[in-house]
């Protein structure tokens, strides 16, 4: 994700780096060169006419041309506005000591919503020790209380049905009834996927929401639509109120227009991105993470977590003394090669390894088929 916008800022504030002495017309110029970045990147046009204007405020204003490293100072700048626009500080789901706490996800037909979903509830379960009940009440697309059926079993979470009723009301009413009674801590409702343009169904989301009063109203949205992502957020907010966003296939996007403009443009915050299609491909969004990603800093603290998470460590440690007593096998580097690809490709890995450490060549094109053999 951000490749391309990555590509062109490390470019960008390379280039600076090499000026021997830096002036406001080499800043005015990188800036131009960030705004057109921003811009190809699909990012919202007053969103990044702002975020440079904040920056050339900061740089001016800091005087960074007469400071000892001057062109460190303007990435600093560069870094602190972007941590900014993703959204500052992470945001985590906020849950309240009634129970069940019930958390609706809502969004556009295709967005990845049930999908989305089930991978919530797997990460509250694995994460914050949730105790997490599925419901869903998409009555209209044909199979689409099945495939939340599906998407439980294979994550091992309860799920609530109610084949009798097609009515959203009673399906909520009855799942919340049930998820007090049974000592389920967390309620997530699957509705329906619907156009902002659809006021009968857009009607239907603030009534289930009146009803059931959720702690978060999650909205789900395709991170390859851009801007039109950002649209819909903004419409689904007005009539809805949600409180933060799921990005999906955030994997698959190079540019990452909506995660850049979807806090600056609605005011709320991205919670989660979808990573892969894997039901373990859901990751919190880290802006400050994000934004070391993007300028090349690289991101170990989220690579140490995926390590803690996937890689045995009791295998890794009987490894690592293997080695230092010469008695290394090519099992156990076998072994260790299957402990790896577990945390995903390789390209994914050394992207969030710092370009230092890749001796500013960045990140190789991999032929992944290779690797596998």
């Amino acid at each position: 994700m951000f490749e391309n916008l990555s590509d062109k800022l490390k470019r960008t504030l390379k280039n600076l780096r090499g000026e021997g002495v830096l002036t406001p017309a080499h800043v005015d110029a990188a800036l131009r060169e960030i705004r057109l970045a921003l811009l190809e990147a699909d990012v919202n046009y007053k969103v990044a006419k702002d975020f440079i204007a904040s920056v050339k405020e900061k740089a001016e204003g800091q005087h960074v041309w007469d400071e000892l490293k001057p062109s460190e100072q303007v990435v600093k700048i560069v870094f602190d506005e972007l941590v900014e626009l993703l959204g500052g500080q992470s945001s985590r789901l906020v849950f309240t000591k009634t129970s069940p706490n019930v958390v609706m996800i809502v969004g556009l037909q295709g967005s990845g919503k049930t999908t989305s979903t089930g991978k919530i509830a797997r990460w509250l379960a694995k994460n914050q020790d949730r105790k997490p009940l599925l419901v869903s009440v998409d009555v209209y697309r044909p199979a689409a209380r099945e495939q939340l059926k599906v998407i439980a079993r294979a994550t091992g979470q309860a799920i609530f049905e109610m084949p009798e009723t097609n009515d959203p009301l009673t399906l909520v009413r009855e799942a919340h009834k049930h998820a007090q009674q049974t000592g389920f801590d967390t309620l997530l409702i699957d509705t329906a996927g619907r156009l902002h343009i659809d006021d009968d169904l857009m009607s239907e989301l603030e009534r289930i929401k009146g009803e059931m009063n959720p702690v978060e109203t999650l909205f789900v949205a395709d991170a390859m639509t851009g801007q039109d992502a950002v649209k819909s957020a903004e419409e689904f907010h007005r009539r809805v109120g949600i409180t933060g966003v799921v990005l999906t296939k955030m994997d698959g996007d190079a540019r990452g227009g909506a995660a850049l403009s979807i806090k600056q443009v609605i005011g709320q915050p991205v919670k989660f991105v979808g990573v892969g299609e894997k039901y373990d491909a859901l990751e919190p969004f880290f802006p400050d993470r994000i934004a070391q990603r993007i300028l090349g800093m690289g991101d170990v603290l989220s690579l140490i977590e995926e390590v803690q998470s996937k890689v045995d460590q009791s295998e890794a440690e009987e490894q690592l003394k293997k080695l230092q007593k010469n008695q290394f096998t090519l099992d156990d580097f076998r072994s260790q090669l299957r402990q790896v690809k577990k945390l995903g490709s390789f390209s994914k890995i050394m992207k969030m390894l710092p370009d230092q450490l890749l001796g500013g060549m960045g990140v190789p094109n991999l032929d992944e088929e290779q690797t596998k053999q």
